[in-house]
């Protein structure tokens, strides 16, 4: 059987509904806490790749942390945005969802719609 992967925080409502989105449509995830089990850089390229987002979509600009590393500012570049999620995991966005359909970051949630299964 296929994996299904989310990258999750508990604490994360948007995250929490999003699981609760897979189960529904008969997946039960690996789930990995990038927070405690953070990813390395490549393999937050790859994810960032998989998606078709730009690295920048990926960055939460809602953290405190986002303004101290001055990560908006004009010319910061996508290697360096790579470089500060994997440094500092707290400043990526979640959910991101891969299936055997695609990879999607879950905001908005309903971008994940299309790589899940039809609901059974």
């Amino acid at each position: 059987m296929p994996t299904t992967t989310i990258y999750h925080n508990p604490q994360c409502s948007t995250s929490r509904k999003a699981l609760a989105l897979l189960r529904e449509h008969g997946l039960e995830p690996q789930i990995v806490e990038y927070l405690k089990t953070p990813p390395d850089r490549a393999s937050l390229q790859a994810l960032i790749t998989a998606s078709g987002r730009p690295v920048s979509d990926f960055v939460r600009a809602k953290e405190a942390l986002f303004d101290e590393l001055q990560l908006g500012a004009q010319g910061v570049t996508d290697a360096q945005r790579l470089d500060a999620l994997a440094a500092h995991p707290r400043l990526l966005e979640r959910p991101i969802v891969i299936t055997e359909r695609g990879t999607r970051l879950g905001r908005p949630l309903e971008a994940l719609l299309d790589i899940l299964p039809p609901t059974p």
